[in-house]
């Protein structure tokens, strides 16, 4: 019998977990399965209830969504806010060969995953270069859709028909999932009502929930949370560390430039909208050195201003930083919205994060990015302060040919 075929989980939910999967034609509560994946692992197998078996443990510092605390043979992982609005939800993460820990509060209920992980489906493109920088990726045997997949370790995997597509037209395919059996599901970040069946039928679902931190830091420190599942603690801080520091180093190398005016955003929907000062992208922008009439709302969202008062305000800036992911010219640009003509003076060095697009529509800034803010300050910077930075490579952004 597979030790992981049935996890540990209450005798009714282990049950109603074999009966569906059984019914899906699935290997039951034995056999092999596709869990099997990733099975070489350093797992207890004489426990010692005083012995410490995380010795390399991550420290939280920029994530505001996260929290990791360790006992001894399991770890708890606790999201603040799995999905907006929601309700704080930890999870219990149990050393491989370590006995069930015995909780109650409000852990009597958590879910408890042993770890390291052999198999995860992903909701979220963003956690695949989080698991490929840890070695982690053959690790990944389930995504919601393939084709927006960029990260090459596991582009190849899908290639080779190892990593299942479970969420055609972004709706969980419930009977698949059961079928793949991955050790956990790791949402990204919303709700949806799926997860309860999924958890009633034995699969963990755990929310990744970084698009809510508002600071480029505390979205790539959700490595950690990965770094947690997979046993490699040691490994996460050291690659985010790596990241932080060349992140400083190119915001110090601005920090006493002048601030170069810049022109956010573009037209949706009737109205302008722009990244708030305080928002994701306003941070990036602020630290790359750049400035907007805006920049000093602190909220962390997007703004929703009338096309007039930036026109009146923004015309004269000198660079533009688009939002639009599909217009590759400044033709494309007019072409939607005749007003944008106002803007000659910013479509001069008008940029937009088009650079990493794969054949089948996937865009590297919205993966990768999301784990490297360094490199996405780094071609920020590039623009706001082209003399600071005169042979840089850029990694996402390109420049918008002048009409």
């Amino acid at each position: 019998m597979h030790p992981r075929s049935c996890k540990s989980v209450p005798v009714s939910r282990s049950i109603t977990a074999c009966l569906l999967v059984a019914a899906l034609a699935v290997a039951g509560c034995s056999g092999s399965s596709s869990n099997d994946a990733g099975a070489d692992r350093d797992c207890i197998t004489d426990f010692d209830a005083n012995t410490d078996y995380f010795p390399d443990k991550s420290t939280i510092t920029d994530a505001t969504g996260l929290a990791i605390t360790y006992h001894k043979s399991y770890q708890v992982l606790t999201v603040k806010e799995p999905a907006p609005g929601a309700a704080p939800a930890s999870y219990v993460l149990v050393r491989c060969g370590a006995p069930t820990p015995k909780l109650d509060g409000a852990l009597a209920d958590a879910p408890q995953v042993e770890v390291p992980i052999r198999t995860m489906y992903s909701g979220s493109t963003t956690h695949l270069p989080a698991m490929a920088a840890l070695g982690a990726a053959d690790a990944v045997t389930g995504v919601s859709t393939t084709d927006f997949v960029s990260t090459p370790q596991v582009r190849s995997r899908i290639d080779e028909g190892k990593v299942t597509q479970y969420a055609e037209a972004g709706v969980p395919n419930v009977e698949k999932v059961i079928a793949g059996r991955p050790d956990v599901l790791v949402s990204d970040g919303m709700d949806d009502p799926s997860y309860p069946k999924l958890q009633q039928a034995g699969i963990d679902v755990l929310a990744d929930a970084d698009w809510l931190e508002a600071s480029p830091l505390g979205r790539a420190e959700w490595i950690k949370f990965f770094g947690a599942l997979t046993g490699h603690e040691k490994a996460a801080t050291e690659v985010f560390d790596g990241i932080k520091r060349d992140y400083n180093a190119v915001a110090a190398k601005v920090a006493n430039a002048p601030k170069t005016n810049v022109l956010l955003g573009g037209i949706e929907n009737g109205t302008w909208t722009m990244a708030a000062g305080g928002s994701y992208f306003g941070r990036l922008t602020r630290d790359a050195g750049g400035d907007y009439p805006w920049a000093g709302d602190r909220s962390t969202g997007s703004l929703r201003l009338s096309i007039e008062s930036v026109i009146d305000k923004q015309r004269t800036a000198d660079a533009w930083i688009l939002s639009d992911m599909t217009a590759t010219s400044l033709d494309a640009v007019y072409k939607q919205d005749d007003r944008y003509r106002v803007f000659t003076r910013p479509a001069e060095r008008a940029w937009n994060a088009l650079k990493a697009v794969n054949a089948s529509g996937g865009n590297d800034y919205w993966e990768r990015g999301v784990l490297r803010p360094d490199l996405v300050l780094g071609d920020l910077s590039a623009i706001l302060h082209p003399d600071l930075f005169p042979d840089h490579d850029f990694e996402f952004y390109l420049r918008l040919p002048v009409q």
